[in-house]
């Protein structure tokens, strides 16, 4: 009797058991359907996007479109554009979080992230009537690539040939340039003044007639050995005649514009808000450059804030050198010290900062587990932009074959003051750019349109928090070295300062010179080309302090919460292992991360 009524009990368990396996089943057939939906619309977004962004496609190593270049200031181009963000926030927003793990649901607010700030700018005029700075646009970037020592390869005959073709697709964009920037003078969207004056030089320098001193003549002078006699003699004569009957004339042109029409009618103000719709558009440059809500006032205030507490950390130094005057005499004596600027010959300063690199080697260990395999060179700045050029670093290829270069720009070797040069290595190259773009490209986790994003917030900040490891990585035993990277924070504050002051408290450009000279020890020249940088692109320069303070918000607060299981190379692990990503979702990677660690 027990076992006839024991039966439909178990009859009932086993078919409960096998529904809800079944349901499982489904469910986990749900999530790999989704999941491989997912990938196919990020693969799919980041191919896309690399047809409408052909110069990204090559610095990022893939070759396919070498000899592409749109106009980017077309109509056409536009819709475009537009058509593509829009299509993919609607793709990305039909898929269901719950289908999908950590690693996608961080990729998919990503997606969702690029697709509303590239939308949100294209509501902007700006960048289509103002397309021609004197260091942000995109004729600079091709002059690096027509010198053969950038990311364009010139390794074969169709590596010749394809630069014939995408000169003149960027040819066209000049000619749009140009259009553009007459339809702009008519309604308000013009540069100040000041900074027409720097692009001006940059034109003339591409004129001159000797064509065997041209910078898009050089890669005739580096022919690869492989080449015949008969392939060399017809591509040099086709990259003379590109030369004088196209380069030359369009930037002749271009020169002229400039100088006759451009320049009369260039702004006297200096911030963004002279231009239609321009306080509305600072406000968006914030959001992009830092991914927070901030207001153009508290990133005012906090910069004030910074500048106090950083003076006070220089003040300490001055003491310990001896130095009697006050902070602003100690400035000027940093900035014209014939002791600190040793060298005679650009040789010099670059073998300074190899040495720089040979001292850090030996403690890397102590701070990073994983560091990039992307081999890693110092170069001096290209002569034709190093007047106007900040130091900066280019990553390498997505398959390591192309070095990460630290760009140094050197046009006086005899007046180069190295006190910063320490910080400037750490953060433009190791840890700094080179580690967080290198680990970012390298990681076989991503999806590769996360491998090759940038956001400012993230990327600045990682590499002005990579200064405050100075210490620990065996540096700033020099008090002026140290005073150096104090120098470089406090430049990274000021500009909180003037950028807030310049483009919504109606700063001019003088005014903000000043204050940066009262505040900091960079050289007057110094100063004038990074606050005309800020006028050129308003909002990026305040990347740099706030993604640093949250990084090291978030190191303390790990710190406190785990105690003396706190690992500070985990903690560089976690922060680098994600690539670039907007702050707040950094800030809930790693509560996630700490929160799993107790």
């Amino acid at each position: 009797m027990f076992k006839k009524m024991l039966f439909p009990i178990i009859l009932a368990l086993c078919l409960i058991g096998c529904k809800n396996e079944a349901e499982n089943n489904s469910l986990e057939d749900e999530k790999v359907q989704a999941s491989a939906e997912f990938d196919s619309i990020l693969n799919n977004y980041y191919e896309d996007g690399l047809k409408l962004n052909p110069i990204s496609a090559t610095t990022s190593g893939d070759m396919r479109y070498n000899d592409q270049f749109p106009n980017m200031l077309s109509p056409e181009y536009e819709d475009s554009l537009r058509n593509y963000y829009t299509r993919y926030r609607k793709q990305a927003q039909a898929i269901n979080d719950e289908n999908l793990n950590d690693t996608e649901k961080m990729s998919k607010n990503i997606l969702l992230w690029e697709c509303d700030i590239n939308l949100a700018t294209m509501e902007f005029d700006k960048s289509k009537y103002m397309p021609i700075d004197q260091m942000w646009s995109v004729n600079l970037f091709m002059g690096q690539l027509a010198s053969g020592a950038g990311a364009q390869p010139f390794k074969t005959v169709e590596d010749y040939e394809n630069w014939l073709k995408r000169v003149d697709g960027f040819l066209s964009w000049m000619d749009s340039a140009e259009a553009n920037m007459r339809e702009g003078m008519q309604k308000g969207y013009v540069l100040p003044a000041s900074l027409i004056q720097k692009v001006i030089p940059q034109m003339k320098s591409m004129t001159g007639d000797k064509v065997e001193e041209h910078l898009f003549y050089r890669p005739v002078n580096n022919f690869p050995d492989s080449f015949s006699e008969e392939e060399k003699q017809r591509i040099t004569e086709e990259y003379k005649t590109m030369i004088t009957e196209k380069v030359i004339p369009q930037y002749k042109k271009m020169h002229s514009f400039l100088k006759n029409d451009y320049l009369p009618k260039g702004r006297k103000s200096s911030g963004i808000a002279d231009i239609p719709n321009g306080a509305e558009y600072y406000k968006h440059q914030i959001k992009l450059y830092t991914t927070t809500d901030m207001t153009a006032e508290e990133i005012h205030q906090l910069g004030l804030d910074e500048v106090e507490r950083i003076s006070k950390e220089m003040i300490k130094v001055k003491e310990e050198v001896g130095f009697e005057g006050d902070l602003k005499s100690f400035f000027n004596y940093v900035r014209e010290s014939k002791e600190l600027m040793p060298f005679d010959k650009p040789e010099e300063v670059i073998a300074n900062f190899e040495e720089i690199h040979e001292t850090m080697k030996p403690n890397i260990s102590k701070l990073f587990s994983v560091t990039p395999k992307t081999a890693f060179e110092v170069r001096r700045t290209e002569e034709f932009r190093e007047n106007s050029a900040s130091a900066e670093y280019n990553p390498g290829s997505l398959d390591g074959t192309r070095p990460g270069i630290f760009y140094v720009p050197i046009p006086d070797a005899a007046n180069y003051n190295i006190y910063s040069d320490e910080s400037l290595f750490l953060h433009e190259a190791i840890p700094g750019h080179h580690y967080q773009i290198s680990l970012t490209q390298e990681n076989e986790d991503l999806p590769d349109f996360r491998k090759t994003l940038w956001y400012s917030g993230y990327g600045e900040g990682w590499a002005l928090y990579s200064e405050s490891l100075g210490k620990e990585l065996g540096l700033y035993t020099d008090p002026y070295q140290y005073f150096g990277t104090l120098g470089a924070e406090m430049h990274r504050a000021v500009r909180l300062v003037v950028d807030t002051g310049l483009h919504s408290k109606g700063w001019t450009r003088e005014e903000a010179i000043q204050y940066s000279l009262d505040n900091e020890a960079e050289s007057k020249a110094s100063v004038i080309s990074e606050i005309e940088r800020y006028m050129a692109n308003p909002g990026q320069a305040l990347s740099y302090k706030i993604g640093q303070l949250k990084i090291q918000e978030l190191r303390e607060n790990a710190k406190t919460e785990l105690g003396d299981s706190f690992d500070i190379r985990e903690y560089h692990k976690q922060v680098l292992e994600t690539g670039c990503v907007p702050l707040q979702l950094l800030e809930n990677k790693i509560d996630q991360w700490v929160a799993e660690a107790k």
